[in-house]
């Protein structure tokens, strides 16, 4: 099992506090994605987990057995890092199965585990390289083989793929994912990049300066973010924020048209995606406005559109969008994928069938 609990957890740096009791369990062969910007606290919520870090305030229970004082080694975890912290003079072998022999484990069973890790990492044909005859990919691989040899109660991953480039790190998720549908192992993941997070995790946790901004997910932290934070942050492009006004069962945007609303408290803002969007090269639209710059990706186009008093909203379309800079169009948002928010930045609940993400 690997159920990993998470109690009231403090830690304080000086007198800055870095981690705000968090609270958290992570279910036995979960995929859970701590994900924020820089600075939120999500390496340090996972240094504490492994005991690289010590707790502040609070517990840490492994399993059910309270492990906040305990030392890493006795923690039955283990940690991948972005620095594959290899042995230049081992083989790719040798590196796997070291802290087995360093344990006094004997060599058959040494052979028999990085055997397993290595066929199922498909390493077979390089067991006997040293690191320096490997890419980066190839690395991060016996880097997590290392971790497999160990049986550990669940895998910590911190930011593994920050050092590679972006067909590697599309390689690697692939492999990661994989892994995790082959060890059912309980993996805590740690990244700066949502779409790494998004891809891979049963559950995210969005942490916004040491706390917990929302779990859920990937779909329920996209389609219904509970905070202006998570909004912006889950998605990309981020999603528009338009000032409104509400009240008498509608909203209105600044210089625009408005909509019906039936909100639980007054609304000061309205999110809506960028794909959301319809655009009306002919007519005019809730919001009128002024093409500013137009991205083609290939499968996607990004239009920026020059919206006056509510300022720039960033529109994608699929495919190409026959649009050119100057040209007036409006813009459309459906009743059901709008995101209103109060003036503390937090979602305002709307009825089922006039606000549902």
């Amino acid at each position: 099992m690997g159920t990993i609990q998470l109690n009231s957890l403090e830690k304080w740096f000086g007198n800055v506090q870095v981690i705000k009791g968090v609270d958290l369990e992570m279910g036995d062969g979960e995929f859970v994605v701590f994900v924020g910007p820089s600075g939120c606290g999500k390496s340090t919520l996972l240094r504490l987990i492994g005991g690289l870090e010590e707790a502040s305030a609070g517990k840490i229970l492994l399993n059910g057995r309270d492990v906040t004082g305990e030392p890493p080694a006795k923690r039955g975890l283990t940690m991948v890092f972005q620095s594959y912290a290899l042995y230049p003079h081992m083989s790719v072998g040798e590196n796997m199965g070291f802290s087995l022999k360093m344990s006094g484990a004997p060599k058959s069973k040494v052979d028999e585990k990085v055997g397993k890790a290595a066929r199922i990492l498909k390493l077979e044909e390089l067991l006997e390289r040293r690191p320096k005859e490997l890419s980066g990919g190839q690395r991060q691989r016996v880097a997590i083989g290392r971790s497999i040899v160990r049986d550990p109660t669940a895998f910590l991953f911190d930011e593994p793929l920050s050092n590679l480039d972006a067909a590697l790190r599309v390689e690697m998720r692939y492999e990661i994912a994989k892994l995790h549908q082959s060890l059912k192992s309980t993996m805590i993941y740690v990244t700066h990049d949502q779409v790494e997070a998004m891809t891979l995790a049963n559950r995210i946790v969005v942490l916004d300066q040491g706390q917990i901004a929302q779990v859920g997910s990937p779909r329920e932290l996209y389609e219904r973010p509970v905070n202006r934070f998570v909004a912006q942050f889950i998605g990309s492009p981020k999603m528009n924020m338009l000032a409104c006004r509400s009240g008498g069962g509608s909203y209105r945007l600044p210089g625009g048209r408005g909509g019906p609303f039936f909100g639980d408290a007054e609304a000061v803002e309205v999110g809506v995606r960028p794909e959301h969007i319809a655009i009306n090269e002919t007519g005019s639209g809730q919001l009128d406005g002024v093409v500013d710059v137009v991205e083609y990706l290939g499968a996607d186009t990004f239009v920026i559109v020059d919206c006056s008093e509510a300022g720039q909203v960033t529109v994608r379309v699929t495919g190409t969008a026959e649009l050119v800079p100057g040209q007036a169009i409006g813009l459309t948002f459906p009743e059901d994928k709008l995101h209103f928010l109060d003036s503390s930045g937090m979602a305002v609940h709307a009825a089922p069938a006039s606000w549902s993400a």
